[in-house]
């Protein structure tokens, strides 16, 4: 398709809109998904193990994403052989029914078994929508600011799901925590043979309602979906049965080869500093001096029966609480950071046609500032400058200290990434190869090689010996190193990063 022949931008039709707002709480609770993790993980190990994660921490990173990953490769030959909008309705009825599901976990296993089919719907959901959106706009501008800002909506998911985890750790007016307010949560009487039961005293732990929020997205869903239709080019092109089938094999071709390549490492390298550091966080943070204070203080008001078994229980119960709504105000932070990125990106996507320029604006500055952030966390005077109280808002209080500052840029360089690769891919590959090419580069060099970097910092951690310094301490400097080492990788990539071109979207 020639320059001339592109159509002008147009105002959006309703459907259109609708098309949007879907995609757009798509990639919202795509990442409120994957963010939920570090931020339950520690609790619920703790009701389910009976202690610390230890080694599912890296189990619980690593495996679903490579169940996820795995599946998803094949989600996007299903998008290309049956088409975007219905592999999109029930790749999120599938992440959104199962993180519902994991809510009633009654052990590692089965919590295990529910983030593995969270993340397969995670993984399809993602490629499915980038390639809806790419054809559903023929105009180049138009099309990459629609990608763009849904993308954002990404980063609203992960400041949502931090959001949410810091409320229903918290405690209300009344001094009561929030969670106990909310219904009890049980397996029903004729389960309980097959899946045990909820562990008593646990039956509103506030995890559990974290991950069942994760319900949300289906529910417009259900209700929009007979108006959504399907991308017309795709269609187009399967009622005229010129659409080709879809090949793996096709990827390396020599016209693709490359593309395939590098787009595969760049997306491992973003997931790698994603999981491999940013996503250490709620670990990280434990070291903070503010933190040990304000677990300090809430332990110290704690009114402790006396036997001593359930006041040492009560005890760490409230450490855990006290330490995951530190790490969620953290994690708002990074997520305000990624939100501010991700809108930037939008911006100057529209504004520089070079995408290895528009790539190194985010990969050059954070290869020095990622790793140093992390270097110096527990390093430094971690310096209160004033704190947020937006809880009038709904979006509790946002400390900005240090650190926290520092986890902005951290996101706001990282996380942009992700928007850019939504924007890119749909133009590397041609239409009966979309789904395929981005699966391929989404699923298996970001789902499963990039969150593989979770598993070796936390594999790393285990091996450092203790003259290093404290856990968080040993974190914090390996997230650095992690980082180091994929922002470095990623700059070297972006130099063969081949442009194409911004009309292939409809040819």
């Amino acid at each position: 398709m020639s320059q001339k022949t592109v159509p002008p931008a147009q105002g959006l039709t309703t459907v259109q809109w609708l098309i949007c707002i879907i995609a757009a709480i798509g990639f919202a609770f795509d990442i409120y998904e994957l963010l939920m993790l570090p931020l339950i993980l520690g609790p619920a190990s703790q009701e389910l193990l009976g202690t610390a994660p230890g080694i599912w921490k890296g189990i619980m990173f690593f495996v679903p994403a490579f169940v996820g990953g795995l599946v998803g490769m094949w989600g996007g030959v299903l998008t290309d052989r049956l088409g975007r909008r219905f592999v999109l309705t029930w790749s999120i009825i599938l992440y959104a029914v199962s993180a519902f599901l994991a809510g009633f976990s009654t052990n590692i296993y089965m919590l295990l078994f529910f983030r593995c089919t969270t993340f397969i719907g995670v993984c399809v959901e993602f490629v499915a929508a980038v390639a809806w959106l790419a054809e559903l706009f023929p105009n180049p501008i138009q099309r990459e600011k629609v990608l763009g800002y849904t993308q954002a909506f990404s980063s609203i998911g992960g400041l949502l799901v931090a959001i949410a985890s810091e409320y229903l750790s918290s405690k209300g007016a009344d001094g009561k925590a929030v969670a106990d307010a909310l219904p009890a949560i049980a397996i029903p009487g004729f389960l309980t043979p097959l899946l045990g039961q909820v562990k008593e005293g646990f039956e509103h732990a506030p995890w559990r309602y974290t991950l069942m929020s994760g319900l949300i997205p289906a529910l417009p869903l259900i209700i929009i979906r007979p108006f959504l239709p399907e991308s017309p080019i795709w269609a187009q092109k399967k009622a005229a049965g010129t659409l080709r089938r879809p090949s793996f094999a096709e990827l390396f071709s020599p016209e693709l080869r490359r593309t395939t390549l590098v787009t595969t490492i760049m997306f491992a390298c973003s997931y790698g500093a994603a999981f491999g550091a940013i996503q250490q966080l709620p670990e990280i943070v434990k070291g903070l001096k503010g933190t040990q204070a304000q677990v300090e203080t809430a332990v110290g008001e704690l009114k402790l029966p006396p036997d001593p078994d359930k006041a040492k229980a009560m005890k760490i119960a409230t450490t855990i609480r006290t330490e995951q709504k530190v790490a969620s105000q953290y994690t708002k932070m990074q997520e305000v950071g990624g939100l501010v990125g991700r809108f930037l990106l939008a911006l100057l996507a529209v504004k520089i046609a070079s995408r290895q320029k528009l790539m190194r604006i985010f990969q050059g500055p954070g290869l020095f500032i990622v790793p140093l952030i992390f270097y110096f966390f527990l390093k430094i005077p971690n310096t209160t400058f004033f704190e947020l109280d937006l809880t009038k808002m709904y979006l509790g209080k946002l400390p900005v200290t240090t650190m926290s500052l520092g986890m902005f840029l951290a996101g706001l360089f990282t996380v942009a990434q992700f928007s850019f690769w939504g924007n890119y891919l749909p133009l590397a590959y041609p239409v009966h190869l979309r789904g395929t090419g981005e699966s391929f580069a989404a699923n298996i060099g970001g789902r499963m090689f990039g969150t593989s970097f979770a598993l070796l910092t936390t594999t790393i951690v285990d091996l450092l010996p203790a003259s290093v310094g404290t856990t968080p301490e040993k974190f914090a400097l390996t997230a650095a190193g992690v980082a180091a080492f994929v922002y470095l990788l990623g700059n070297i990539c972006c130099f063969f990063l081949p442009e194409p071109d911004p009309n292939a979207a409809h040819d």
